[in-house]
């Protein structure tokens, strides 16, 4: 397969797909495929909930070389697949892997010999050789290197992070035979400016995407352990680090809740994979239950600050600032702020959610919450309030026309100005 001869059709629509689809359009004609009609039609009226992609730029491109599809037979006209489809876990961390199933399925229907399958969805080691292939093996007729043949290039989107776009991330590719991984790399580098690194295996190349996030989860998970010490110690953490990070080689990062879809899922995917060949990975999955409980720890410190302070908590009402997994993004999948929003609620306080980038009926649909997107109007209302996402907009708000008498304001990020705040992490 020539480059020229390329026909790019990427499978899922959502924060990696849509980017690297109209990254692709630059070059190659593309065909975006998603089983969701609402996005399909979404997408062809030049609007992304996503944020991702501007109108002006969704525009340009459905009007040269993108066409966005949810027919499946449009699938035919492709020749190299890129599936971006999600892969989460379930409630007890195991990894699901149905998404990347049935994307395998679809492809399989429609391949054809030469074709190249490349899987971008976060897995653990062996899963596009030992789970996707055979699916396309089997749905297809065809044999694996020998009349397709598939590759691994692991997603590195940043969810509204306009600096870090998919073009200017350096990409990690890799193929199923040395002249198909020269093939994938050489398609990937025509559009990635910021180059790529071309791996010596499909499974390298699974094993570094799934430990790039681990390695944050398990600093992140260090960061909240100290940050729960300097509490009891009555050490401002904020103030620690700074001091701390002005060594050379000391690695600044902060407590928080984690969540999303990648530091908070990919963590277990390799989790999963080492327990089934025989090894517990102790301080990955301690790193996990530390991030993974501190919704509650900050729900827990919010509460003695209200009794402390003698505000009221039955029938108290509060106020939470962010419902989306990080700032100035509108993606709530996998989001820690709901673990602090449903622990206030056990202790009956009547919980107000503010998130001016969330959509309203996601939050509904998701959490059975009412999202409020301004709070200007409502004085002197809340006994506590909780910034738990950075949301640029937040720093408009006046806190001090919010609060009742003995409020609490408890700041996650440590974004609010210290003065207006009784703690932060």
């Amino acid at each position: 397969m020539d480059l020229k001869d390329v026909k790019i059709g990427v499978i899922g629509l959502g924060y990696v797909g849509l980017p690297l689809a109209v990254a692709f359009a630059d070059e190659y004609d593309t065909l975006g495929f998603d089983i969701n009609l609402n996005r399909v039609e979404e997408l062809n009226n030049f609007k992304d909930s996503t944020l991702e992609i501007s109108e002006n730029l969704l525009q340009n491109a459905l009007q040269t070389k993108l066409t966005i599809s949810a027919d499946s037979e449009d699938l035919s006209k492709v020749n190299f697949y890129i599936v971006t489809v999600p892969t989460p876990t379930d409630k007890n961390h195991n990894p699901v892997l149905i998404p990347l199933e049935k994307a395998s399925e679809t492809i399989g229907r429609v391949l054809k010999k030469g074709d190249v399958v490349v899987y971008e969805s976060t897995v653990y080691p062996g899963v596009t050789e030992e789970v996707c292939v055979p699916i396309l093996e089997e749905i297809s007729g065809l044999k694996f290197n020998v009349d397709f043949f598939a590759g691994y290039s692991p997603e590195r989107i940043n969810p509204g992070d306009k600096k870090h776009t998919v073009k200017n991330i350096l990409k990690v590719t890799s193929g199923s035979t040395p002249e198909y991984a020269k093939l994938i790399d050489a398609v990937y580098s025509s559009v990635i400016t910021a180059g790529t690194h071309l791996a010596p295996s499909i499974k390298v190349a699974e094993a570094a995407k799934v430990i790039e996030n681990s390695q944050r989860d398990i600093n992140i998970a260090f960061v909240n352990e100290l940050s729960k010490i300097f509490r009891l110690l009555h050490i401002d953490t904020d103030a620690v680090l700074e001091a701390a990070a002005t060594k050379w080689n000391f690695i600044k990062y902060t407590p928080g809740l984690v969540g999303g879809h990648c530091i908070g899922v990919d963590p277990y995917y390799l989790a999963q994979k080492a327990i089934q060949v025989g090894y517990n990975p102790e301080i990955i999955l301690a790193g996990r239950r530390m991030n993974d409980g501190m919704g509650d720890y900050v729900a827990q410190e919010i509460i003695k600050l209200m009794v402390q302070k003698e505000a009221k908590i039955k029938n108290g009402k509060a106020l939470v600032l962010g419902i989306t997994f990080k700032e100035n993004c509108p993606d709530i999948r996998n989001t820690k702020a709901i673990d602090v929003i449903k622990n206030l609620e056990e202790y009956n306080l009547q919980v107000d959610v503010c998130d001016p980038w969330a959509n309203k009926r996601e939050v509904k649909d998701h959490f059975e919450l009412d999202l409020i997107n301004e709070v200007t109007a409502i004085q002197n209302t809340y006994d506590v309030i909780v910034l738990t996402v950075a949301h640029k907009e937040f720093l408009a708000i006046d806190l001090k026309q919010l609060k009742n008498k003995n409020a609490v304001v408890f700041d996650v990020k440590s974004f609010l100005p210290i003065t207006e705040i009784d703690a932060r992490l």
